[in-house]
């Protein structure tokens, strides 16, 4: 087994105003974290996956998931994101050669995207899906007058899948204090922090990130025009 997927799916939901975990929580007919198994699980590159799931809903997420696919474990996660890898991580086993981590809240991840991260970790430590930026970028000061406008030229917004050879990601978490697993947003800052060198590979579809209500729409329409959410 050479690569193992983390998909994090632990997040409360309290942004979407839900009773539920965001994770479960319905897109297109099914819950939002089936489409992330389900292109993962179809990644030639990926041997197996890893879902970290909500604390306390277990029993629901099993149910939610059924027989999607084979998956190597199923873990609570953990009070912060980089938490809930950290639990995942623990239980990818010792022999896998890389990881690639996701979010369960970017249910338009291709099998594609998520091939092109894996190979792209070949000679760097890891490499993560990227869009660049489009929209030109301000900065204010306390009185949100404009105190500079940024050279956009040269930046990137993160986003997952996220790879990295298991050793250096497992030396990241382990090096780890208390703040970063508090405060970082995603495992690349944690492996460049470390020194690593982090490539970016272009998401060259729609990689939306499901953060509030109008977003399901939203991802649903672009699930429906690349044709994977077929209405009958």
């Amino acid at each position: 087994m050479r690569t193992v997927a983390i998909v994090v799916a632990a997040g409360s939901g309290v942004r979407m105003g839900l009773d539920m975990p965001k994770a479960l929580m319905p897109v297109g007919g099914r819950p939002m974290v089936a489409w992330s198994l389900d292109a993962l699980a179809d990644t030639e590159e990926v041997d197996g996956i890893v879902l970290v799931g909500p604390p306390g809903w277990e029993e629901d997420t099993s149910h939610a998931i059924g027989a999607l696919v084979d998956l190597l474990a199923v873990v609570p996660g953990g009070a912060t994101r980089q938490r809930s890898v950290a639990r995942g991580l623990a239980v990818v086993p010792d022999e896998v050669e890389v990881v690639l981590v996701h979010d369960a809240a970017r249910p338009l991840v291709t099998p594609e995207l998520a091939g092109a991260v894996v190979e792209a970790v070949e000679g760097v430590d890891g490499a993560i899906a990227a869009a660049p930026l489009a929209d030109t970028l301000k900065r204010a000061d306390d009185d949100l007058i404009v105190a500079a406008t940024i050279d956009r030229a040269a930046l990137w917004r993160a986003e997952t899948p996220q790879a990295f050879h298991a050793s250096v990601l497992r030396r990241a978490f382990e090096l780890a204090d208390d703040e970063t697993l508090d405060l970082a947003t995603d495992c690349a800052s944690m492996v460049e922090a470390l020194g690593g060198r982090v490539r970016l590979v272009p998401a060259i579809a729609p990689n939306l990130k499901v953060t509030t209500p109008p977003d399901i729409a939203l991802a649903e329409y672009l699930l429906r025009a690349s044709g994977v959410l077929v209405d009958e």
